[in-house]
């Protein structure tokens, strides 16, 4: 040490190489909780878009306000800033660690005071967001916290870019941690507890760094010619802030776009999501690093408006790769995960890279843009901090909520490219104005002239994309697309492919009007309808096509129909285009169209039904294992009226054998009495099938059943299950697969989904690419045995269905 105290610059840099692991650490710890989450708030807000978006509000908005709050905290300031920062990261660990334990208990509050629709989710969202406020402001303030330690001089200003690319690197390694290993091999609860040991870690090392140097490191030697720029600029500094702000709109906003048709392309799954937060994350890294180092060498002010400049061509090379180039990019269909995994983080990094080191690397531009030699450190970063943030806040929520759901992701896109033309313009001018009017106004004209030409050109996405996203080039050309629109939750399309008339949610068929999806939606309303006595009150999770929702009219004592719908748009679609196959239910005067997640609607509405039964919903989308948990199994159940019915669509295509006995283990533990029809229309094998609950055992009598579909009151009904090949009570009862009891060895072992750790969407994401339907149904028919205590009648029909319900001949004895 000198004579005043101060660290040499070798040992100060020793001390900040540190510091970068000790941020790489912090960033890790922030990712893993920032997954889990985005799953917690899956059931307090439900997956919407507006869940991501006020994870994403909330998560930048902490951070704004802790950048903000901590430099203005005047006791601070006599504290030894690692010190300080020691105490940020262990209390980002308490409130992780409390955030886990208490945003559960949410639900009982939502029982007693919250509605469903969208005014309740809005309501929901403010009180999560209210609950992840205390951490994420405490890792807001984590940057501000140790850069006290750093001077603002043009190599301390270079350092604290780098800590903020460090944070971000190691942002990408929590990110994929989570994402691909703890809570797909394990859970939630150890994830939270990872990042809480790693903030407790974090901690300690600072603490223990903070005993063994002083309060301030050395200055690196400021040149006074900067120093003085500096100062000169000083009065110029607004325009840094506001650029950086634009930056950071453009910047989430542009995730929330690019995730929403990157998912079209790799599959709306969670690892989809990982890898493109991890891909952002690295370019943020990368190019924070990269800034870091520039703005030592050349003017910061010019080298921000610069990056802005370039983001512009850098955004519309993301789109037009997003629309003309990586939807042909060649993918197996049917290889290892992995190796799916490896081309769609190829094609991530194609399309965003540039982008993302370009946003990156404007954050250390800026800081060094506002610096001041005698600036609080503190209060430089915490400002530019604030203002990035802030931006993101805006950016998050205005293109999630407000411009993908009105103009689309195309308009949306080239916003984007005229808001970075806009954020470069701010700085340009500010330092043309008012001595160079003339020199301003051909900036102004060229730069806006220049982005106005590529936000023009801005290619649209294909309409087969759109509807058949990963199956695009063994689908695209063979069906005619009728209609394409974008909703605030969901991307939609209707498609004619010879003849049959399909309906495509976010990049997948979730209805048609062939046969195999006709005889599956029609089923799964008749058949709960037909074996209840008397089925008054109805709820169908899931709107679809509608025909599910549709086949209940037909049924004479049904007096309500209730469904619940997340995507506003789907229901007139639907209408439109399949009116006659689901009779037109939207405009049955017994229907009420609910808009909310349908878990948050089973939670808070008082009504109990006589049937509940929920529309195709694939696993391994993102947000849905939430409706396959033994949590939400056990409400549904709690919400039926004695004597109440409950159906589950199951596919077993698209999917493996872990997963479907995970689902069907976790319906069977909570209706141990129920039983699984098939849908075998396509193939040989089963395609799908769906699971029937009810909370006592039942007894079917064909003759009773036969008798009703013959009487008048019924025709409709008959004649609609007579256009699907079930032209008989013995005919709809064939389908039947097999009872939990006779399941129970083949069940043995299955993973339980629980709300605590939902494994089922990692699991089934995982095997999203296999084909193997025939398998896991040949399996199931082994184990089959004649339910002789769930059919009863005479002798004619009985017997016909023992013919038809008999195990493969070839099976073989199973304990």
């Amino acid at each position: 040490m000198n004579e005043n105290g101060r660290t040499s610059d070798v040992h100060s840099s020793r001390v900040l190489l540190l510091l970068l692991f000790l941020f790489a650490g912090s960033g890790c710890a922030a990712l893993i909780y920032e997954i889990v989450w985005y799953q917690l708030l899956e059931f307090v807000i439900g997956s919407t878009a507006v869940s991501l978006g006020v994870l994403l509000a909330t998560f930048m908005g902490g951070l704004c306000l802790g950048s903000v709050a901590l430099p203005r905290i005047s006791a601070l300031r006599r504290q030894h800033p690692l010190r300080v920062f020691a105490a940020v990261e262990l209390g980002i660990g308490v409130c992780g660690l409390l955030v886990w334990w208490g945003m559960p208990l949410l639900d009982r509050l939502y029982l007693a005071a919250f509605g469903h629709g969208l005014p309740a989710i809005l309501l929901r969202a403010m009180v999560a967001s209210l609950c992840l406020a205390p951490p994420t402001m405490l890792m807001g303030a984590s940057l501000p916290a140790a850069a006290r330690w750093i001077e603002t001089t043009r190599r301390g200003v270079s350092w604290l870019g780098l800590l903020y690319g460090a944070n971000t690197v190691g942002a990408v390694f929590g990110c994929l941690l989570a994402g691909f290993y703890l809570l797909r091999v394990f859970d939630m609860a150890t994830g939270t507890y990872v990042a809480a040991a790693t903030n407790a870690t974090v901690a300690l090392i600072s603490f223990v760094l903070s005993m063994r140097t002083p309060a301030r490191a050395g200055d690196g030697g400021a040149s006074p010619e900067k120093t003085a720029e500096q100062t000169a600029d000083a009065p110029r500094v607004w325009p840094v802030y506001l650029t950086i702000a634009l930056s950071g709109a453009c910047a989430l906003g542009a995730e929330t776009v690019w995730i929403r048709l990157l998912a079209l392309t790799m599959g709306a799954t969670v690892y989809t999501f990982s890898i493109i937060l991890a891909v952002f994350l690295v370019g943020l890294g990368i190019g924070g690093g990269a800034g870091a180092w520039l703005s030592r060498l050349v003017r910061p002010q010019a080298a921000l408006g610069f990056s802005q400049l370039l983001l512009t061509a850098a955004i519309a090379w993301t789109a037009f790769m997003l629309a003309n180039s990586l939807p042909y990019w060649p993918a197996p269909p049917n290889s290892a995960p992995w190796l799916i995994f490896r081309t769609d983080l190829l094609r991530a990094t194609a399309a965003m890279l540039p982008a993302a080191l370009l946003w990156g690397a404007s954050f250390p531009m800026a800081l060094a843009a506002a610096a001041e030699r005698h600036d609080d450190p503190a209060r430089l970063v915490g400002g530019v901090y604030a203002a990035n943030t802030g931006g993101a806040i805006l950016g998050a929520l205005v293109f999630s909520v407000f411009l993908i759901p009105r103009v689309g992701t195309l308009q949306s896109q080239r916003i984007l490219i005229l808001l970075s033309a806009a954020s470069a313009l701010c700085v340009f001018l500010a330092q043309l104005w008012p001595r160079r009017v003339g020199d301003g106004v051909l900036c102004l004209m060229a730069t806006m002239g220049f982005a106005a030409a590529l936000a023009g050109n801005v290619p649209a996405l294909p309409d087969q994309l759109i509807a058949y996203g990963r199956r695009f080039l063994t689908a695209s050309g063979k069906s005619n697309i009728l209609y394409v629109a974008e909703g605030m939750n969901s991307t939609i399309a209707v498609s004619d492919w010879d003849g049959v008339v399909q309906f495509h949610v976010s990049g997948k068929v979730e209805a048609s009007t062939g046969s195999y999806d006709m005889r599956l939606q029609r089923t799964l309303g008749h058949l709960p309808a037909l074996l209840h006595p008397h089925p008054r009150s109805v709820l169908v999770v899931g709107f679809g096509a509608g025909v599910t929702a549709g086949s209940f009219t037909l049924h004479p004592d049904v007096q309500r129909i209730v469904i619940c719908e997340i995507e506003p748009l789907i229901p007139p679609v639907a209408t439109r285009y399949f009116g006659n196959e689901n009779y037109n239910v939207l405009h049955d005067p017994r229907t009420e169209m609910v808009y909310d997640d349908a878990r948050h609607f089973v939670l808070t509405t008082p009504d109990k039904f006589d049937i509940i039964t929920s529309d195709p919903i694939h696993p391994w989308v993102k947000g849905s294992a939430t409706l396959y948990t033994k949590e939400y199994f056990e409400m549904v159940k709690a919400h039926l009226n004695p004597g109440g019915l409950v159906t589950q669509w199951v596919p077993l295509y698209e999917t493996d054998l872990d997963t479907v006995k995970s689902v069907m283990a976790t319906f069977f533990d909570v209706f141990p009495a129920g039983t699984i029809w098939a849908n075998e229309d396509l193939l040989e094998g089963g395609y799908d099938v769906f699971l029937l609950g009810q909370a006592e055992p039942i007894t079917i009598d064909v003759d009773a059943l036969q008798r009703r579909l013959e009487s008048p009151e019924y025709a409709r009904v008959a004649q609609s299950l007579g256009d699907v090949t079930l032209r008989s009570a013995v005919d709809l009862l064939s389908i039947y697969t097999a009872q939990a009891s006779d399941l129970r060895p083949w069940l043995s072992g299955a993973a339980i989904n629980r709300d605590r750790n939902l494994r089922l969407q990692y699991m089934a994401a995982w095997a999203v690419n296999n084909y193997l339907q025939a398998m896991i149904y040949d399996e199931m028919l082994l184990y089959r045995q004649f339910p002789a205590n769930l059919l009863v009648g005479s002798d004619p029909p009985l017997q016909t269905l023992r013919r038809r319900l008999r195990p493969p001949q070839d099976s073989v004895s199973f304990p």
